[in-house]
């Protein structure tokens, strides 16, 4: 076979004309990126633009296969909605996940670094793929908000399927609580003061940070004007009082918080000379059976 015989046959050319689009669309997108990357000033920006620039890329590689595929341009149409119904009963799934993807770049449901719990899974996003997002998850056989070590990758298409729950989107921080039961014999305002002091040293500079954020947050919805800063509430039965410690904490540090508070509260209940005790349950036993 000689080179015209080549040049002349369907199937090399087509070959040849599948290399060349590649070559082009990948020239695009690069440079596409390189210019992006210019103006994007921080890292979470260019990754977007990365992503949605190669999705373009992905696009417009699949439109010019349909166009080399088609030796008449009237026929593309055709072409298209034929391939196009094909497509969309055997890949459901997948051009969900696509259109997840869309909304996920297109809207504020969550993005990487974020801390989510999306299908079922708790973790931070640190990928958002065409199909998949990756998660590293946090909890299961672990206890508290810290890595187990798996990386989870689920589909975009949860997005129109199940509540997405952002831990860290427009308001960084969550409230968290811890209660203290003591001996109703105590003296309750004395614990009361020694609590609110502990959560103002431990966790006040917090609730200035977010009280700025929450603002945010109420002039962006219709929500209330929630209490972020520490709080002390109280109440009793007959067993023991029972004391709420709550506060805003920063989503990433909760566990942590949660156990200088805990260590402060123990070592301030035992600095009380007997004011403030632990409550617990006690039974009294009055009379025994005889024999």
């Amino acid at each position: 076979m000689n080179i015209n015989d080549l040049i002349n046959n369907p199937i090399f050319t087509k070959s040849a004309s599948i290399f060349f689009l590649f070559l082009i669309v990948y020239v695009i997108v690069k440079v596409l990126q390189k210019a992006t990357f210019r103006i994007a000033k921080d890292n979470s920006s260019k990754y977007k633009f990365k992503k949605m620039i190669n999705f373009l890329g992905y696009v417009l590689f699949i439109i010019g296969i349909l166009y080399l595929f088609n030796t008449k341009l009237s026929g593309l149409g055709t072409a298209l909605g034929v391939a196009g119904a094909g497509i969309a009963f055997a890949l459901q799934e997948v051009i969900v996940s696509v259109a997840g993807y869309i909304t996920v770049f297109t809207s504020n449901f969550y993005k990487v670094g974020d801390r989510v719990k999306l299908g079922g899974i708790k973790g931070d996003i640190i990928d958002i793929g065409l199909l998949r997002t990756t998660l590293m998850e946090i909890g299961d056989w672990v206890d508290g908000d810290l890595y187990n070590g798996k990386m989870v990758r689920v589909a975009n298409s949860f997005v129109f399927k199940e509540p997405v729950y952002n831990y860290s989107g427009d308001f960084p921080f969550l409230w968290d609580e811890i209660t203290i039961p003591i001996k109703t014999a105590g003296d309750y305002t004395y614990a009361k003061e020694t609590f609110e002091k502990i959560l103002e040293d431990e966790v006040g500079a917090f609730a200035e940070t977010s009280q700025v954020a929450w603002n945010k947050m109420i002039g962006t919805y219709s929500i209330e004007n929630a209490r972020v800063k520490p709080m002390v509430s109280m109440v009793f039965d007959e067993n023991w009082m029972t004391f709420t410690l709550r506060y805003v904490v920063d989503y990433k540090s909760r566990r942590g918080t949660k156990a200088i508070l805990f260590d402060k509260v123990l070592s301030a209940i035992k600095a009380s000379n007997g004011k403030i005790e632990v409550g617990s349950a006690a039974f009294e036993i009055t009379t025994f059976p005889k024999k």
